[in-house]
């Protein structure tokens, strides 16, 4: 399925902006993708088009693959939390459990929440309490619409290869970004970096080190990886690169990778931005909300 992330978006009569607009479909809008297809037009950077229902051809970049997936809730957390992945294609969080009409926040498909314990309302009702870490304060989802991460799933990948025999290359004019172990190249993903302005990449250039990391974070105003009218809970495998907040992360506003379009970060699926967190050093303990430890993995940013 496919959740529309734009305020909206045209579904066109073929895959191509210069067809025949259909109909219009608004922000979180939730429909089967019945069809995936390549055009030859623009925008070059991404040709991938989903038709949406049977009802007309949207451009992938306005549209994030969604599932449904219900989960058993689970009873008996640890004592300092568990880490959990949101399996619908969005759910409404509210401040109290019994009170379901004030929203809190909405939560989307693939964001990450720390989950400090399970609550029943009035009906028996399972609800997680969520700590929101900007804040510091809690809210509450249907736990059924959340999954624990188990420990093997974010494990370290490659943990044999020596810290320095690991490196990150961000290139901007191609916006991919490729992993390489023993000077050889063993993944590569397109990202979104940092849109161009009048003195350069907003995506800082040169060489830094991934010595920062959590396994969700409450983007908002207030650093340079995001405008002030960003307010972005559960930004899923986040890996700093910088005291001003730039990072690798996983993105559920857009699935537009390929150019720039980030206010500093490099965008990446939420699959890619994983993949990253479990690759480079520090490693996250698995009880842990964030970890910090210098001499992280290299990463070289340019052109």
């Amino acid at each position: 399925m496919g959740r529309v992330v734009s305020n909206l978006v045209d579904a066109h009569t073929s895959p191509s902006l210069d067809s025949k607009v259909v109909k219009t479909f608004w922000k979180d809008v939730v429909l089967p993708v019945t069809e995936t297809a390549v055009s030859t037009g623009e925008p070059v950077h991404n040709r991938i088009w989903y038709e949406m229902n049977h009802e007309g051809y949207v451009h992938s970049g306005s549209v994030q693959p969604v599932e449904i997936k219900l989960n058993q809730p689970v009873e008996n957390l640890p004592a300092n939390g568990a880490l959990g992945e949101v399996t619908v294609p969005f759910t409404d969080a509210f401040w109290k459990p019994t009170f379901p009409k004030i929203v809190a926040y909405r939560l989307y498909y693939e964001t990450t929440h720390w989950i400090m314990g399970l609550v029943r309302d009035n009906q028996g009702g399972a609800w997680y309490e969520l700590l929101e870490d900007f804040y510091q304060f809690k809210y509450y989802v249907n736990a059924a619409h959340m999954r624990i991460i188990p420990r093997d799933e974010i494990a370290p990948l490659s943990p044999g290869v020596p810290q320095d025999k690991k490196k990150l290359e961000v290139r901007l004019d191609d916006q991919v970004v490729i992993a390489y172990e023993y000077g050889s190249p063993v993944q590569m993903f397109r990202c979104a970096a940092g849109l161009k302005s009048w003195n350069g990449y907003l995506t800082p250039e040169g060489s830094f080190k991934t010595d920062y990391k959590r396994p969700s974070r409450h983007m908002v105003n207030g650093s340079r990886a995001a405008a002030n009218t960003y307010d972005l809970p559960g930004v899923p495998w986040v890996s700093f690169i910088d005291e001003n907040g730039v990072s690798f992360h996983g993105t559920y506003w857009h699935n537009d990778f390929g150019r720039p379009r980030s206010h500093g970060c490099i965008n990446l699926p939420s699959s890619a931005a994983r993949w990253i967190y479990r690759w480079t050093t520090p490693s996250v303990p698995f009880e842990e909300q964030k970890f910090f430890k210098r001499e992280g993995t290299l990463v070289e940013i340019g052109h």
